[in-house]
C-alpha cells in the first residue's frame, strides 16, 4: 500500500519517517511522493586510470578509483552525455522498520535524458542516511545541475509485518547512516570475502 500525501504528512507528523531538512513541504508532498533535492557532493569515477572495475578488489571499487567533488548553492555541475557519476540526496531520509521506499526519477528530468538511479531505487526498511544518486546522461546534450534542486522522488510503501531483521540491525549494512555519496562497497559481499 502506497502512502497518499495525507498518509506521508502524517507519517512525517508522528515520526514515522523522517525527512531532514524538508525545506518547503507545501512544494515537495506530492500525491504519492515526496521530491527530494540535490545535495552538493559528486563522487566521479577515474575512468582514465583504471582499464576496469573488478567488484572482488577493494581498491578497484573504493574511492581510490573515485573523487569527491562538491559545488556550491549557486554554482552549477555539468553532466556531460555518457557520463556516470554519484550525487546525493540534501535530505537524511529515516525509514521505518514497517515501511520500504522506493526511489524515483522526476519526470521533468527525464524529459532531459537525465537518469537518476541506475538500478538501486529500492530502499530497505530501517535505512537511514542521505541516498545516494546513480546519475547518468542519456541525451546527447549536457545537463547543468544545482545543488538543492528537486531532483528525484521518494515513494514509501506499507509492509504486511514489520521487519525482522532491518537493514542495519546485525545485518551486512554497508551504506547505513551515509552522509555523502558513497562509492560501491560490493569488495565487503560475504561471497567475495570468502574467495579470498
Amino acid at each position: 500500500m502506497i502512502l497518499s500525501d495525507k498518509d506521508i504528512k502524517e507519517a512525517l507528523k508522528k515520526g514515522n519517517i523522517s525527512i531532514e531538512p524538508l525545506l518547503d513541504a507545501e512544494l515537495q508532498i506530492q500525491p504519492s511522493s515526496v521530491d527530494l533535492r540535490l545535495g552538493n557532493e559528486f563522487r566521479l569515477f577515474k575512468y582514465v586510470e583504471m582499464p576496469f572495475i573488478d567488484p572482488r578488489n577493494k581498491a578497484e571499487t573504493s574511492s581510490e578509483i573515485t573523487e569527491l567533488r562538491s559545488i556550491k548553492d549557486d554554482e552549477r555541475f555539468i553532466v556531460h552525455p555518457g557520463d556516470f557519476l554519484l550525487g546525493t540526496t540534501l535530505e537524511y531520509v529515516k525509514v521505518p522498520d514497517d515501511m520500504v521506499a522506493r526511489l524515483e526519477g522526476r519526470s521533468s528530468m527525464g524529459r532531459l535524458g537525465l537518469i537518476i538511479h541506475s538500478t538501486a531505487g529500492y530502499i530497505d526498511p530501517g535505512f537511514e542516511g542521505k541516498i545516494t544518486l546513480e546519475i547518468s546522461n542519456l541525451g546527447k546534450m549536457p545537463v547543468a545541475l544545482y545543488a538543492k534542486m528537486r531532483i528525484c522522488q521518494i515513494v514509501f510503501e506499507k509492509m504486511t509485518s514489520p521487519a525482522e531483521r532491518p537493514y542495519g540491525i546485525n545485518r551486512d549494512s554497508k551504506y547505513q547512516k551515509q552522509e555523502h555519496p558513497e562509492e560501491s562497497k560490493i569488495s565487503q559481499d560475504k561471497e567475495f570475502k570468502n574467495l579470498k
